[in-house]
């Protein structure tokens, strides 16, 4: 794809000659989604199928004839493409250009983010999982389509991504082959079982069991936490950051995937369907291990503020010591996951 490497430069101006506060993330990041939005529309466009299609096995054949893997490709675009704020990968986008990294070398590994956040979300759909009919105010993948199609599609998103990181991350050595390798690596972790599927295994055999602190931070640190904390170190390894910014990166986004979380559980039990794009209530019928269910709704509010304030405190130590390190967009972040509760 060409893509400009200035593409951020209203956003940033927008930020510098305006107070952050006053920025919604929709006003604040409407370029790096729009960026994001095209680019997985191109990864996930049957022009870049048959560009696949060219590799390998299958090079030199022709399967416009079959009918199942263009319903197959449909139904990556319908989970992925259908709606979303794209926190993630504009985590790990806005993390790269605070430590001077380039929107080419990041994007791949931001829209990767996406289709194995997509890939979690068809799954925990699943009738074996939360059997769930809505996401994102469409009906849910397995029932527009099929069960077995839900199953195959989350696995081609969570294959596909690995690709885009490997494929499409430029060559040209600004990322080097290290940092790249270690990207890959440590998103293998995540997606895995020092991730999203640990995360979501505790979480579902937790349901109608008790549970104390300990499990509430297990469950969130991994299934939500784990994808957060990628998106910032990768964008910060990705921008040749040092290891302990990174370290620091580290903290943040796992700080910030925490409040994500516990205000996800606070807005299953105080907002509509309809606001939401998705079911809610279900984790008070389905008894999760959730924190409003341990701790109540005001205690669990008071615990959105303290991340929020540790993480701020956090962006203040290191643009303190890395003079260069523009922090204000995710500072704007940090103020968007707080304000959900509202």
């Amino acid at each position: 794809m060409n893509l400009p490497t200035n593409y951020n430069e209203k956003t940033m101006r927008t930020v510098k000659s305006t107070d952050p506060s006053a920025l919604s993330y929709e006003e604040a990041f409407a370029t790096t989604v729009r960026q994001v939005n095209e680019a997985l529309e191109h990864y996930l466009s049957s022009d870049y199928f048959a560009e696949l299609n060219g590799f390998g096995l299958f090079h030199g054949r022709d399967h416009r004839t079959v009918e199942g893997p263009t319903r197959l490709w449909e139904s990556l675009r319908y989970s992925t493409l259908g709606g979303g704020k794209r926190i993630r990968p504009v985590l790990a986008i806005q993390v790269c250009l605070a430590c001077g990294g380039r929107l080419e070398d990041v994007l791949p590994t931001a829209c990767a983010i996406e289709l194995v956040h997509a890939q979690s979300l068809i799954h925990d759909d699943l009738p074996c999982m939360d059997d769930d009919d809505l996401r994102r105010g469409q009906p849910t993948l397995h029932k527009a389509f099929e069960e077995s199609t839900a199953v195959l599609a989350g696995d081609a998103l969570l294959a596909l991504a690995f690709g885009l990181v490997a494929r499409e991350t430029p060559q040209d050595g600004k990322v080097s082959a290290q940092a790249l390798l270690q990207v890959i690596a440590e998103f293998s972790s995540v997606s895995s079982v020092q991730g999203l599927v640990n995360g979501q295994f505790v979480d579902i055999y937790y349901e109608g069991r008790s549970f104390g602190p300990d499990v509430l931070e297990y469950i969130h640190t991994y299934k939500t936490g784990a994808l957060f904390t990628f998106s910032a170190t990768a964008g910060a390894r990705l921008a040749g950051a040092p290891t302990p910014l990174i370290e620091g990166l580290c903290a943040f986004g796992q700080k910030l995937g925490l409040a994500f979380q516990i205000v996800d559980d606070l807005l299953d039990i105080q907002s509509a369907s309809e606001a939401m794009g998705k079911t809610v209530g279900k984790d008070l019928v389905q008894q999760k291990a959730t924190y409003p269910a341990h701790f109540g709704v005001e205690a669990s509010r008071s615990k959105v503020k303290e991340l929020v304030e540790e993480s701020e405190a956090l962006l203040n130590r290191m643009q303190a010591l890395y003079g260069q390190l523009d922090v204000r967009s995710l500072r704007i972040l940090t103020d968007f996951i707080c304000h959900r509760m509202h």
